[in-house]
């Protein structure tokens, strides 16, 4: 008796299929806002851009990566035990409200979750509540009177910017911010005790960015491949790969899956004793003079791993690295210190400058 095989599906038609369904559910707006990200994600993961899922959904790309990290908040927000009442109110509105959480640990959007849902925040006041409870986590050990909870992290971002207000009203406005969101009572008195005692703490400012602008050709040569020492045979003249530059830095890769690109020879770079390079845009740090946003060379030093106040570090935050400067000793681990930001040089007309005789002239 001959054995009838079964008749496996092709894995490609299977995933095809489930994406024209999903492609259905979101024109048609089935299920919940958190189905429609996770929906949004499996499409991406399996080759349609943005644009394509666009064009068959009409939800805009923008859109969609608010509903695809929002889903993921979500889900965190599941599994690290935020209440059913969250849960149940976040699972059909306000995706933008939980995308502001996305930098968060699980367990800080978790509680931070249920908290925006207790006063029924919108995404704009979440937005500074969560930069207020990253920042209160990153303290070796919490600061006396005020408890862990996220609460208590607003409460004493107010308690600290209220100190070091002089004018009155807006002293006032912090305190009352504070003591809105305040959860434990030691966290109230602290606060409290500001309506008595009106001397103001200085402002520790952070320190400037160390940003470069690269203004002459010297100041970004070329990087040309080296054959080797003369006398040398036409094969190996031919051996060596063409290379491309990748603007505006003139990168160069190589086979070998490594990159590199030359900076001049400033004090900063030949002090350094592990430096490596992150490419990056302007506008990941705080710049109040930044009038564009454009690409950025990062040059981070990794054997200065000891923090002081001087400077800003690398972290790890979740799954990518971050930048930031901390006021006091971080209980996390930094893993350099960021010594330069280069700007790419200002090009005016680059078809231009290529004509010598308009130069010299």
């Amino acid at each position: 008796m001959t054995e009838t095989q079964p008749n496996l599906q092709n894995p490609a038609e299977d995933i095809a299929q489930t994406a024209t369904e999903l492609l259905v559910k979101l024109r048609q707006k089935q299920g919940t806002w958190v189905e429609w990200g996770q929906a949004i994600a499996y499409l991406q993961k399996n080759g349609y851009n943005p644009q394509d899922i666009f064009e068959a959904t009409g939800f805009e790309p923008i859109q969609q990566n608010q509903v695809i990290v929002g889903s993921q908040v979500y889900n965190s927000m599941e599994k690290s035990g935020s209440s059913s009442a969250t849960l149940a109110y976040y699972s059909t509105k306000s995706s933008d409200v939980l995308y502001e959480l996305r930098g968060l640990t699980q367990e800080d959007r978790a509680t931070t979750a249920d908290l925006t849902y207790q006063y029924k925040l919108d995404a704009d006041v979440v937005r500074d509540i969560a930069k207020a409870v990253k920042d209160y986590s990153w303290f070796p050990s919490l600061p006396e009177g005020f408890s862990k909870h996220p609460g208590d992290a607003i409460a004493y971002q107010s308690w600290k910017y209220a100190k070091q207000k002089s004018d009155l009203s807006e002293r006032s406005r912090l305190i009352a911010k504070g003591l809105r969101f305040a959860h434990s009572e030691t966290a109230r008195k602290q606060l409290e005790q500001l309506l008595m005692d009106f001397s103001v703490t200085a402002k520790v400012a952070p320190p400037i960015l160390p940003f470069y602008r690269l203004e002459i050709d010297e100041d970004l040569p070329r990087i040309l491949p080296v054959v080797g020492e003369l006398p040398l045979t036409s094969q190996e003249l031919k051996a060596v790969p063409f290379i491309t530059e990748i603007q505006p830095f003139r990168i160069v890769k190589f086979a070998g899956e490594q990159a590199w690109v030359s900076l001049p020879g400033w004090k900063v770079l030949l002090n350094a004793e592990d430096p490596v390079v992150v490419i990056g845009n302007s506008d990941i740090f705080p710049n109040p003079h930044q009038n564009k946003v454009e690409p950025i060379m990062i040059v981070i030093d990794r054997a200065q791993r000891e923090w002081d106040i001087s400077n800003y570090f690398v972290f790890e935050n979740g799954d990518s690295i971050d930048f930031q400067w901390f006021e006091t000793a971080p209980a996390i681990p930094l893993l350099g210190k960021m010594i330069v930001l280069v700007r790419p040089k200002k090009v005016l007309d680059e078809e231009y400058t290529k004509d010598a005789w308009q130069i010299d002239e």
